[in-house]
């Protein structure tokens, strides 16, 4: 009995573990094109991404105009705003269809 309530306790710590590791990171690499306080601006391709970066943001090494960098980033909302779209399209799936007309004979 000790040792099943022992694998139990196993169980719901690794699942809490997977449930706390946080959002999804993503990766960009490319060469510097601009560097500020609070941004830093990377050449992928024939784009332009331009990562937000604060005091909390680790660099090693000299970030600097010019060099490759890999910038680890990860995807936060800042604001969320709901449009009640979701209750109009509820109401018109839950109205019922029109009956069709009976067939001639």
């Amino acid at each position: 009995m000790k040792s099943f309530l022992m694998i139990i306790g196993a169980v719901l710590i690794c699942s809490s573990l997977v449930f706390a590791a946080g959002p999804k990171t993503y990766q960009v690499t490319g060469p510097v094109l601009e560097v500020k306080d609070d941004s830093i601006a990377v050449q992928k391709g024939k784009e332009k991404w331009e990562i937000a970066k604060d005091a909390a943001t680790k660099v090693t090494g000299d970030l600097k105009v010019g060099s490759k960098v890999t910038i680890e980033y990860t995807m936060k909302a800042v604001t969320v705003e709901v449009k009640d779209a979701g209750k109009k399209a509820e109401s018109k799936k839950t109205e019922p269809a029109p009956a069709k007309a009976p067939a001639k004979k």
